[in-house]
């Protein structure tokens, strides 16, 4: 039985740190992505169903009245809130799925990530906490080598 078990973990073991940081990469990147889109009009890409939409975006015209009633952001005020969260599930996400400033984006979103759980979903903690260790994951073991950030190191080493 331990032979097995022993053989069970080597063969986990060979799983590739880049393929682990890649699929976290994409799919925390997909959750903020998701997020920024009902946020905004005029832009609407999504992978998966096919949905593109290429323009300018605004933020929708719900956007602003849900952070005034639903999302009480503190010391912000809603419009700049909307702005700055619409912005920020767009900007990062992006760099986070191509690995480009991978640990600094990371870092962002899990600021983000705390303030939407001690402010907005303080109930949502097993939500927030995938995201979180996703993000601390990114955030200490890098990006992998599917990555800019890999690149950009490899050049200068």
């Amino acid at each position: 039985m331990n032979s097995l078990v022993a053989r069970a973990i080597a063969l986990l073991e060979k799983i590739p740190h880049s393929l682990i940081a890649f699929i976290a990469r994409f799919s925390i990147a997909a959750v903020f992505w998701k997020s920024g889109q009902t946020k905004v009009e005029g832009l609407a890409i999504d992978l998966i169903d096919g949905t593109f939409q290429i323009g300018w975006p605004h933020l929708a015209d719900s956007t602003i009245p849900l952070f005034q009633s639903e999302y009480h952001v503190p010391l912000v005020s809603p419009e700049i809130a909307a702005h700055l969260a619409a912005f920020a599930e767009h900007f990062f996400p992006i760099l986070i799925l191509v690995g480009f400033a991978t640990r600094f984006s990371a870092l962002a979103l899990l600021g983000m990530t705390l303030v939407i759980e001690l402010f907005v979903y303080p109930d949502a903690y097993p939500t927030h906490g995938t995201w979180a260790a996703v993000l601390l994951y990114l955030m200490t073991t890098g990006p992998g080598k599917l990555s800019i950030d890999h690149l950009i190191a490899r050049r200068y080493r």
